[in-house]
């Protein structure tokens, strides 16, 4: 009988601050660490086939933020980018991370380089997928997002609009060259989770609060400039909200980074898993050699 690998994951909760994060968990603890850091609307089951691919060579860990997934916050949790790259952090320290390559998608991308410049050392490598971080990037629907903020006039009602089932399945299928390839279990269960109570709350008070990481873009590539972590660059070039321009700037500050750039949307991982899981392998291996 051939002998197949099939990757083993750990499904657990930690508590970090009284907030119970759960996340996943594969691979073997002393190979390279990878911190799989999702974006909105998801959670860590974004990652779920990127796992299965390579969560027999490699250690990676994957959790849910609160107001996402299956992580538990309590009712008076205030929601803004701060505190989920608090609970983030808490998260690293809480398991004893003490060096890994960061994965960051979307979301991902705020909340991980605030985590990088808390914990410079421990970052050995970033992975930066459709993950923003120059207003070169940021495409006018993105900007129309950005503009909503506390004490706009209709913010709030304008960011609820967006919290839809079309709204959340467009973002997975729209910019993809064959929508037969994006599984929909990724968009009905981010839905899913979006319709839980407080849910909508939070994402309401994140939304309002994405003022704040573009605020904080010059003190991210300066970082960038100063620590030159080893990066990937991958970038789905039909992405709605966030160009192929943002991919490029990256490399006025980090002009050593690999960039791959793959004809599809936000959500590359879904439509282009075949071509992006090797690209994180090899990226993994370089590490490990250094």
């Amino acid at each position: 009988m051939t002998a197949v690998q099939i990757t083993r994951v750990a499904h657990r909760f930690v508590d970090v601050d009284g907030v119970r994060v759960f996340y996943r968990e594969a691979g073997p603890a002393d190979a390279p660490t990878l911190l799989l850091l999702h974006g909105f609307p998801s959670a860590s089951h974004q990652f779920r086939r990127l796992i299965d691919a390579l969560g027999t060579r490699y250690h990676l860990i994957a959790p849910d933020y609160p107001g996402f997934g299956h992580t538990e916050a309590p009712a008076d949790f205030r929601y803004s980018f701060e505190r989920l790259a608090d609970v983030m952090e808490g998260f690293v320290r809480t398991l004893g991370l003490k060096s890994f390559a960061l994965y960051a998608f979307d979301f991902g991308g705020p909340v991980g380089l605030r985590l990088a410049t808390r914990l410079p050392g421990a970052v050995s490598g970033l992975i930066v997928q459709n993950a923003n971080t120059y207003t070169e990037g940021l495409s006018p629907l993105a900007l129309g997002m950005i503009a909503n903020r506390p004490g706009v006039d209709g913010a709030e009602e304008r960011v609820r609009e967006i919290l839809t089932l079309p709204v959340t399945r467009g973002q997975y299928e729209g910019g993809t060259t064959d929508t037969e390839s994006v599984a929909p279990e990724g968009w009905t269960l981010d839905q899913h989770f979006l319709d839980l109570p407080g849910r909508k709350e939070a994402q309401v008070a994140l939304a309002l609060d994405y003022h704040s990481n573009v605020e904080l873009y010059p003190v991210w590539q300066q970082w960038l400039r100063e620590h030159r972590p080893p990066t990937l660059i991958l970038w789905g070039r039909g992405d709605a909200f966030f160009p192929e321009a943002g991919a490029h700037a990256y490399l006025r500050d980090l002009p050593d980074a690999q960039l791959h750039l793959f004809d599809t949307g936000h959500f590359a991982l879904e439509e282009k898993l075949p071509e992006i899981a090797p690209l994180i392998a090899d990226f993994l291996d370089e590490i490990r050699a250094c």
